[in-house]
Parts: C-alpha cells; sequence; structure tokens
C-alpha cells in the first residue's frame, strides 16, 4: 500500500472559507505532503500561488454541489479552473436527468466537460446518498461510457456521505477501468483503511491530518 497521505484530496469546500483559510489548506497539503487540496473554482489560483515549486496538485470542483447548472456552464467553469492552474476537475453529475432516466443527457454532460481536458484527471461524483442501487451502478457505466477517470462517492454537502456499500457497489461496475474516490465523512484513520482496501484510489477529506495521525476529527467533510 502506498503511504497513506497520498491517498488524501485536503479539501476545504464550504461557502465561508477565506482566503486565509485557502492559504492554510495548502500549507497543510505542503507540510503533510498530501496529493492534493481541493477547492472550489473561484480559489484555484490563490491555491496555484501558494502551491507553487511543490508537488502538491490543484483539484477544482465544477457544477458544485448540486450538478443542475448547465452542461455549457459547467464545461466553461471547468476550463476556467484549468487555466487558472487546476490540475484535476472533480464535477457532480446531473442527478435529475439521471432520475429522469435520460442517460444520453447524464452522459453527454459528463463528455462534454471531458472532452476539454483529455490530458487532465476527470473525477465524476454520483451523489449516492440520493441514489438507488441500480443508479448507482447506472451512473458509474455512464462515467465509464464518458471517458472519466474517477467515479466519486459524495460531494460532502448531501444527506449522507461515502459508505461501504456503495464504494462496493461501485468498484463491480469499475473493476480496473475506472478508479474510484471516496469522499464525505472520512474522518479518521480506520474508515480511510477500510476504504484503501475495498480499492478505492484516493479521498476527500477535510480530516486528512487527524487520518495520518491516528486521531479522529469533528469536520463535516
Amino acid at each position: 500500500m502506498k503511504l497513506l497521505n497520498s491517498y488524501i484530496d485536503h479539501t476545504l469546500l464550504k461557502a465561508t472559507a477565506t482566503k486565509e483559510d485557502i492559504t492554510q489548506l495548502c500549507d497543510e497539503a505542503k507540510e503533510h505532503n498530501f496529493f492534493s487540496v481541493c477547492v472550489n473554482s473561484a480559489f484555484v489560483s490563490l491555491a496555484k500561488q501558494q502551491l507553487k515549486n511543490s508537488e502538491v496538485k490543484i483539484c477544482a470542483v465544477v457544477g458544485f454541489p448540486l450538478g443542475a447548472m448547465s452542461t455549457q456552464a459547467k464545461t466553461l467553469e471547468a476550463k476556467y479552473a484549468l487555466h487558472d492552474g487546476a490540475d484535476e476537475i472533480d464535477m457532480v453529475i446531473n442527478v435529475g436527468l439521471l432520475k429522469s432516466k435520460d442517460f444520453d443527457g447524464v452522459w453527454k454532460d459528463i463528455e462534454a466537460v471531458k472532452s476539454i481536458m483529455p490530458n487532465n484527471t476527470l473525477k465524476v461524483i454520483l451523489e449516492t446518498c440520493y441514489l438507488e442501487d441500480i443508479e448507482i451502478i447506472k451512473a458509474s457505466e455512464l462515467a465509464i461510457q464518458s471517458g472519466a477517470d474517477y467515479i466519486k462517492t459524495s460531494t460532502g454537502f448531501g444527506t449522507a456521505g461515502a459508505t461501504i456499500h456503495d464504494v462496493k457497489l461501485m468498484k463491480r461496475v469499475a473493476k480496473n477501468v475506472i478508479k474510484i474516490k471516496a469522499s464525505g465523512g472520512i474522518k479518521d484513520t480506520k474508515t480511510a483503511l477500510d476504504y484503501i482496501h475495498l480499492g478505492v484510489e484516493r479521498l476527500g477529506t477535510s480530516s486528512g491530518i487527524a487520518i495520518i495521525s491516528g486521531k479522529s476529527s469533528n469536520s463535516n467533510y
């Protein structure tokens, strides 16, 4: 197994996050050598500046947290985030289209974002707390069809975060074709390791320091 810190996207997405908070996030990521910081797209430029000369990547969320905006809006947000220095994009699927069984709409939404970033990592957030098992399976299949690099459980802003059950479902579809990111509610070392042992390749959490130090966190993400 890789070092635990190398799985972690050190995350701060709350609406009240300040520039100082983002700077602190970046400093923590550098100190603990996390894989990336995950921020809202408005803060990508600041993160890029703070992480200059470090190996920490920048992940920007797009269409966050509802996923219900137009495909054009998501694509443009992703384009500007990449321009500002993002290495990876975590986009939220259109849950309403999925539940409407407009599967063409879902995959075209994902495909449009991936088409502007063929050489960058795209993670697709399914928001599993709103989905039935069959919908999780279908959403995972659509992400694969659309050329995404990861499927991700949650925004951390829904009614629940990652669960072992949902990750197992996603893993059944993913096989070795697409990677999995678990996020939402991962606050301690044991939980993190449980997901890694299931085959998860990345963890989205604001509790990265607690996880690598063997403590627990009161964070909501």
